[in-house]
């Protein structure tokens, strides 16, 4: 570790904390590509998460007490990779934090599966002030219009632009995130409901997929079938409230890191990993 990233880390310490004490590693926090809830951040919010995220916690499960703190985040970065595109042919594009912990006896395991690709998945939480069709810029933060996420406008697939985001609040290691990539679980600031947005069917089967996979943490094989076949014919709004309720008892069974075989996913490219 050279000095300048120790000095980086020092910021946020009472007290100089030398090499040997801190672990530090690198986490894809988010990205400019579709999600499942098809949704997308906007290039400009993607700059202002790069400043906002510099200081922020990093929890479990998005669970905002003192005693669930783990990591934090001392640099960010807004990388371009050339090799990829998004769903709706853009250059790809992602938000990588470089996070700290203090080395103790009691994080000893989670640094291991940190190393060992275990706890790998990330996802956000932050606050958007804007969100506009793809296709026609309207506000849906403010009634919207009849543009359907998921479905194709003269070429152009239509989803949601998060943009102006206000605030930034924590990142979390999670089992399954809403974003394929990364994760992304997101709020917003101006407090009203939406409507419930429509989705693709792509974005279904991964939810169907999410389902059998939280279902086999609880009850291992036969849960998760029983699980998808319980999932094939839910709309996705329907989907959604299953997954949380798996999510739940996932995280009752303590079991939130394991993947059942025929689930196995198939490998990430190297930039999207935690080290």
């Amino acid at each position: 570790m050279d000095k300048r990233t120790l000095d980086k880390i020092n910021k946020f310490t009472r007290r100089p904390l030398t090499e040997e004490e801190v672990y530090v590693f690198p986490a894809i926090l988010c990205d400019n590509d579709i999600d499942r809830d098809g949704e997308r951040f906007s290039d400009g919010a993607l700059e202002a998460l790069k400043e906002l995220f510099i200081g922020r916690t990093g929890i479990f499960d998005h669970k905002a007490a003192a005693a669930n703190q783990a990591a934090r985040i001392f640099d960010t970065q807004l990388i371009e990779d050339p090799s990829r595109t998004t769903k709706d042919g853009r250059p790809y594009k992602f938000l990588r934090g470089e996070a700290y912990m203090v080395r103790t006896g009691e994080n000893r395991d989670l640094i291991a599966e940190i190393d060992g690709g275990i706890k790998k998945e990330v996802s956000i939480s932050c606050s958007a002030a804007e969100r506009r069709c793809s296709v026609c810029g309207a506000d849906r933060s403010r009634g919207g219009c009849a543009h359907v996420n998921g479905r194709t406008y003269a070429g152009k697939l239509c989803h949601t632009v998060l943009d102006r985001i206000t605030d930034a609040y924590e990142w979390s290691f999670v089992a399954v995130p809403a974003q394929v990539s990364a994760g992304v679980t997101k709020t917003f600031s101006s407090g009203e409901e939406h409507p419930a947005p429509a989705y693709s069917e792509d974005i279904a089967e991964e939810l169907r997929r999410d389902i059998r996979r939280l279902a086999y943490f609880s009850g291992g094989r036969t849960a998760s079938d029983a699980a998808g076949l319980a999932a094939k014919e839910l709309s996705c709004q329907e989907l959604i409230r299953l997954k949380k309720s798996y999510e739940a008892l996932a995280e009752k069974a303590g079991a939130g890191v394991q993947l059942a075989p025929e689930e196995e996913e198939k490998p990430v490219p190297e930039q999207f990993r935690l080290r």
